[in-house]
């Protein structure tokens, strides 16, 4: 596994964790991500803390990396399962999700919902 997938696994270890401050520390502070939940996308450290707290107060997202690979412009693709509860655990979603990232100089640039 490459250190870039390392990084990732680690995200997706402490998303399911909700360590916040671990997460966003693993992000450029100009960090372009995607909000699967509402559209469109967030920017900066402060957006993806608004949107994930928004979203943990509605569903709990747990997603689980299955694969990785590496495009030839170096964006990295995982393939995920996702699955997502009401806050009193009934399945709202169980679905193969794919995630594409973009990580510069140790920290992730992008992230895209495929």
């Amino acid at each position: 596994m490459s250190g870039e997938d390392q990084i990732l696994k680690r995200l997706y270890e402490r998303f399911n964790a909700r360590d916040m401050d671990a997460l966003l520390a693993m992000m450029r502070p100009d960090v372009v991500w995607a909000n699967g939940m509402e559209g469109g996308y967030v920017h900066g450290r402060a957006g993806v803390r608004d949107y994930w707290t928004r979203q943990w107060a509605l569903v709990d997202p747990h997603v689980d990396p299955i694969d990785f690979s590496t495009g030839e412009d170096g964006e990295i693709e995982v393939e995920v399962h996702q699955v997502v509860r009401d806050l009193k655990g009934h399945v709202l979603a169980d679905k193969i999700v794919g995630h594409a990232f973009h990580i510069e100089d140790g920290l992730i640039r992008r992230f895209d919902i495929r």
